[in-house]
């Protein structure tokens, strides 16, 4: 008798986002609607949620804040600093969330808005999460926060 050891390839460990999308607006208004606390807090965070504060500081090394209420009451506090800012295509900054005062564990957004057929091509990029976990709560986080910001866009809200 032989021995054969078998061996199993591990799934990737994958810890970022990415996403392509299409809005019917121009570049400068898509950018503006991530930038503009009154924009921002009309379309951001999955649907189910409400944002009851927000501070942006536009700058590279600026802080921005929101703060997201769910349905249940619930409050959830996410921040950031600005660290490239190139109106109108391009935005990074910091993400973590604040739980209980304490900031946890840091990502980097980046996200582009290029001129495209029908309006502004957005390329968003999230990475690195902590664990498998978090890459699947904030990929449906994500998801239902783009599709609102869609809806949002198609309603003609960005003028």
């Amino acid at each position: 008798m032989s021995n054969i050891e078998q061996h199993e390839e591990a799934a990737p460990d994958v810890r970022e986002l990415e996403y392509e999308r299409v809005f019917a607006a121009p570049p400068e208004r898509v950018f503006h609607a991530w930038t503009d606390p009154q924009v921002l807090a009309r379309w951001w965070g999955p649907k189910e949620c409400i944002i009851p504060e927000v501070s942006i500081d536009l700058r590279e090394g600026g802080e921005w804040m929101t703060l997201m209420r769910t349905a249940d009451g619930s409050e959830h506090r996410v921040s950031g600093v600005y660290r490239e800012i190139v109106p109108p295509r391009r935005l990074v900054f910091t993400w973590a969330w604040d739980n209980d005062g304490e900031r946890g564990h840091e990502s980097t957004v980046t996200v582009e808005f290029e001129q495209a057929p029908g309006g502004t091509l957005m390329r968003f990029h999230q990475a690195t999460f902590k664990t498998e976990e978090m890459t699947r709560l904030h990929n449906e986080g994500w998801t239902s926060c783009l599709d609102g910001f869609e809806e949002f866009v198609a309603a003609g809200n960005l003028g």
